[in-house]
């Protein structure tokens, strides 16, 4: 009896990018990065990634002083199963009407629709994110929720997913959240070998801070809050108080206050948290400690106090964190 006819392979996920006048690459490269690249090695239907403007065939402006061609138009944009807005030309004005309608289209027949940065701008104006949590590069998202009052905007996360709406934060966390696309339709396995690839850690959350104050400091020692936070960065395994710090700086502890938020625009002591936050992450993602070593080694003094600082500066758990980040498999608990 002869065999049968073997199955023909699936059909790629259609993926469309919409690319506009004015907009930067780097959002627009990390979408190609992740979904144009053959990726053979991993022996699995790979996305079909189709580059598309509202005017194509025609040459638009880069920010980097150079022209893109997109072939394909919003008609091909609003077919595909999946599209990325990575930004739009005028989030005070933009994106118009024929970019909005594509969107809800598309929307509308079940299309998955993801933007990054501005793009959000894009799917506000198309109404498919009304009524629903989204996030922008944090220096829109005030623009976002004035322009937008339906959005209930949240600043500080990377990305934001709703299965059928993804919106993301700027520049690296749209890499996050492409690599969040092919976790969602791959697995972790294949998600982390794109990211080997890529030379990025495999899974940021959605939840993560945009940001976490800096640490860098001048401590050439004519300046005494910049002496007293590079000492505080040596000594974060022990308490630290104001009275300590004005003390390395030569002030009365009122003046020290003073002084430190006109340098860092916060108070020390919450700058001394964000600090010890950011020293446990690379414990956590180097070692197999417990998080309870860990919260003692970065100067909290308690466990507690350790998850509840570091949740609400990460927007996620410590031992979530290392799951992420982690290269061992034992979770400090």
């Amino acid at each position: 009896m002869p065999l049968p006819p073997p199955l023909p392979p699936p059909n790629p996920h259609r993926i469309a990018v919409l690319v506009t006048e004015g907009m930067a690459p780097f959002e627009f490269g990390s979408v190609v990065e992740v979904f144009g690249l053959p990726r053979p090695e991993l022996d699995i239907p790979w996305y079909d990634l189709t580059v598309c403007a509202d005017r194509p065939d025609t040459p638009m402006r880069m920010l980097g002083g150079f022209s893109m061609t997109a072939h394909a138009g919003l008609d091909a944009f609003a077919a595909a199963d999946t599209l990325i807005v990575p930004a739009v030309p005028t989030p005070r004005t933009g994106p118009g009407e024929a970019i909005s309608e594509a969107v809800r289209t598309a929307h509308d027949r079940g299309a998955r629709i993801v933007s990054i940065c501005s793009g959000a701008f894009a799917l506000a104006a198309a109404g498919v994110l009304d009524g629903r949590e989204a996030t922008t590069h944090w220096r829109y998202a005030a623009l976002l929720a004035e322009r937008f009052p339906a959005v209930h905007v949240n600043p500080d996360v990377l990305y934001v997913d709703h299965g059928d709406v993804l919106t993301s934060a700027g520049s690296a966390a749209g890499l996050d959240l492409c690599l969040h696309l092919v976790r969602a339709d791959h697995g972790p396995r294949v998600a982390n070998s794109v990211a080997r690839r890529l030379v990025l850690a495999p899974h940021r959350e959605g939840g993560q801070a945009q940001f976490i104050e800096s640490a860098v400091v001048d401590d050439s020692g004519d300046d005494g809050v910049a002496v007293a936070m590079s000492w505080a960065l040596d000594h974060l395994d022990r308490p630290v108080t104001v009275a300590d710090l004005a003390a390395r700086a030569h002030m009365a502890p009122r003046t020290f206050i003073r002084n430190f938020a006109k340098r860092t625009g916060t108070s020390p002591m919450r700058w001394i948290i964000a600090q010890r936050v950011a020293a446990s992450l690379p414990l956590l993602e180097d070692g197999d400690l417990p998080v309870t070593r860990v919260s003692a080694l970065v100067g909290f003094d308690s466990p507690v106090t350790f998850r509840h600082h570091f949740t609400r500066a990460m927007r996620t758990s410590p031992s979530s964190y290392r799951r992420g980040f982690g290269t061992t498999a034992r979770i400090g608990r």
